[in-house]
């Protein structure tokens, strides 16, 4: 069974079209890269999918559970990343992460270890203490990554989880996901830097004013040819279909 399904999910606000009949398939530890410029839909689909928004016509599936129907329930499964999210100016990450770890029912000494764990991680235990306020930008990610794991989801959904993040905590980001995903851990990461999508992802799929207008793996390429110029190609192809 598929860990992430949609069939034709629709979704406007007013006179735009957020998402125009949108159809993928996510299989069980999958590191997979929704890639398409802004406004391409990526985001709107994946507040379907954590139960944030409700599409106007379609269906879709996280684990099993419909979101739309059961919300929350998706919610206690899942990990979300939105982007530019940081975490609350007036505490550190110790206390945020006891928050999260409150919040998903975990054990006090439970949270402390995976704390530490993250923090190691990462390379930020010396912040652990420090008033987000005072974090760099990339410090935040790091904290808002690690409340993403902290109660260890069967899924992730993360937007451009690189972002603001130095070489070397990309580095230590990217070498999780991979693992994670290797344990069976499933992915959707919604990006527009094809480089990412192409070095990170098992299979990709691009996105074009809402629509679904290819599938690929990046590693099945054809000698020669880049996921840059497949994804001009492909979304080329759809906009000349439109017109």
């Amino acid at each position: 069974m598929a860990a992430i399904r949609a069939e034709g999910l629709r979704k406007e606000y007013g006179a735009v079209t957020a998402l125009d009949g949108l159809g993928l398939r996510v299989e069980r530890g999958a590191l997979y890269g929704l890639l398409g410029p802004n406004g391409a839909g990526k985001t709107t689909a994946m507040e379907v999918f954590t139960g944030q928004t409700v599409p106007d016509a379609g269906t879709a599936s996280v684990l099993g559970v419909d979101p739309v129907a059961e919300p929350v329930g998706v919610r206690e499964l899942v990990g979300v990343l939105p982007e530019k999210e940081s975490p609350p100016t007036f505490s550190t990450p110790r206390e945020y992460f006891q928050f999260v770890g409150a919040v998903r029912g975990l054990a006090d000494d439970v949270v402390d270890e995976r704390t530490a764990a993250w923090a190691d991680r990462l390379e930020f235990r010396g912040k652990l203490d420090t008033l987000s306020t005072d974090l760099s930008r990339g410090q935040q990610q790091k904290a808002m990554i690690a409340a993403t794991f902290l109660h260890e989801p069967e899924a992730v959904f993360i937007d451009e989880p690189l972002a603001n993040l130095d070489p070397i905590a990309q580095e230590q980001v990217k070498r999780f996901l991979r693992g994670y995903s290797d344990d069976g851990g499933t992915v959707v990461l919604s990006t527009h830097n094809v480089e990412v999508a192409a070095e990170l992802c098992s299979q990709v799929g691009i996105v074009r004013a809402g629509e679904l207008v290819g599938e690929l793996r990046p590693a099945e390429l054809p000698p020669g040819r880049s996921l840059l110029e497949e994804f001009i190609d492909r979304t080329e192809r759809a906009a000349v279909a439109d017109d």
